[in-house]
Formats: C-alpha cells, sequence, structure tokens
C-alpha cells in the first residue's frame, strides 16, 4: 500500500493571487496530516510563484510526518534546501512559462551536474529523490548519479487515461521502470496527473512506496473540503 504525500502548492498558488496571508499553504499542511498524508511536498520554483521560503522554514519545523521539497537544480535553492534541510528533496526540471512540470528531468543529459547537486544534498543527510519519465536509461542514470529514489512521472498515463490500448502501454511503461529501479536498489514513488479516477491502477503497482498528488486534491476541496478531499484520496490509494 503506497504512501500518500500531499502537494500543497496550489493553496500557495491561490494566495499568491492576491498577494494576502490567506490560504495559508503552512496551515493547509496541518489539515493534511490529520487527515491521514503521510508527507507533505512543496516546489519551491525559482520564480516563486506559490510557495515561498517562508513556508519551508515553517513546514520544516511544524510538520509532524515530513517535508518533500521539490526544486530545479538552481544554485540558489541548493543553498537553501543544504540550510533547511528537508527530509526528502525531489529534483525537477522547472521551465519560466510552464503551468506545471511537463515531464521528467533528463539525467542522461545533465549527468555531471545531477551528480554534483545528489552529492552536496546527500552530504547534508538529504534524501534524494530524481523525478523521471519511466525509460530504463533514465533509471539506470539515475543511479550513477547516487540518487536514494526515483519518482515516476504519471502525466503521459494520466493524460490517456480514457484510451484503453494507449492507457495499457503507459502503465506497462510504469511497470518496467518501477521493477528495473526496485532491483536496482531504488526506492520507487509516482506521481503528477493523478486524480480520483486514475489513481487506484497506479497504487497497484508493486513495489512503488510513495505517491504525491497534488492539483486533483485541492480541486477537490473546493467542493467538499481539504479534510475530506485528502480522506477520499488516501481511502483510494489504500
Amino acid at each position: 500500500m503506497p504512501k500518500l504525500g500531499v502537494n500543497i502548492d496550489h493553496i500557495a498558488t491561490i494566495r499568491q493571487a492576491r498577494r494576502e496571508q490567506q490560504p495559508d499553504p503552512v496551515v493547509a499542511a496541518g489539515i493534511c496530516e490529520l487527515a491521514g498524508a503521510d508527507s507533505i511536498t512543496a516546489h519551491l520554483r525559482e520564480d516563486r510563484r506559490h510557495i515561498q521560503e517562508r513556508d519551508v522554514r515553517l513546514l520544516r519545523q511544524i510538520l509532524s510526518t515530513k517535508l518533500n521539497l521539490e526544486m530545479a537544480v538552481s544554485p540558489d535553492i541548493l543553498r537553501f534546501a543544504v540550510l533547511i534541510k528537508p527530509k526528502d528533496v525531489c529534483l525537477v526540471p522547472e521551465k519560466r512559462k510552464e503551468l506545471t512540470t511537463e515531464g521528467g528531468i533528463d539525467v542522461s543529459r545533465q549527468k555531471s551536474k545531477l551528480y554534483s547537486a545528489v552529492k552536496r544534498l546527500k552530504k547534508a543527510g538529504i534524501r534524494t529523490s530524481l523525478f523521471i519519465d519511466p525509460d530504463e536509461l533514465q533509471v539506470r542514470t539515475a543511479v550513477d548519479v547516487g540518487a536514494d529514489v526515483v519518482e515516476l512521472h504519471t502525466g503521459s498515463y494520466a493524460r490517456v487515461f480514457f484510451d484503453i490500448k494507449r492507457r495499457n502501454k503507459e502503465l506497462e511503461r510504469l511497470k518496467i521502470a518501477a521493477g528495473l529501479a526496485q532491483q536496482l536498489g531504488l526506492q520507487v514513488n509516482a506521481g503528477h496527473g493523478l486524480d480520483y479516477h486514475n489513481v487506484s491502477a497506479i497504487a497497484s503497482i508493486p513495489g512503488i512506496e510513495e505517491l504525491n498528488i497534488g492539483f486533483s486534491i485541492i480541486a477537490r476541496a473546493v467542493f467538499v473540503g481539504l479534510d475530506r478531499a485528502v480522506r477520499e484520496m488516501k481511502d483510494l490509494v489504500g
């Protein structure tokens, strides 16, 4: 049964739309924990469009579960992560104009850069994950750069969910990548685009230890409340 990590970025997105104090993502994180979330994910982007340094500092202090900090390999954010020391860091690709992360990081093309970043994070005692597409080369290169964890990008699966043939193909890719990662000694997580309709098949893939889900939970919370939205997702994951 995978654990559920809840991404609170979109709570901060609402706050930053008006540059107000509310809704506070730190308060939201507490509600998520009480509703059964096993961890909290927050993405500190280079453009600071939602999560702010203040949020990360407070989350690091108050969470009773763990903080998973998503970040690009940016020098200033890398320094910040080493200072704050979240339990986990997940390195992701980042483009300024993208609405959301568009795919996995290309580990094979950034091998030296990622090796240095992973080494620095691990020296600070931070478990380090790479957000990758479910591809054999990316999995194997994640081992080469010293990652502890890979988070498999499920966006391609989510986009074709209602096309059974293509969905099954994407599911098979995820299963193969998860199996290989486990064989190579990596922890396997997954996330992106997962919602209340498509999450069950991903949760049932053997060896996946954690699912990180944000937008669909926050969107549902608009109608049913955050506590119930998290509990409903937790039931599906379990």
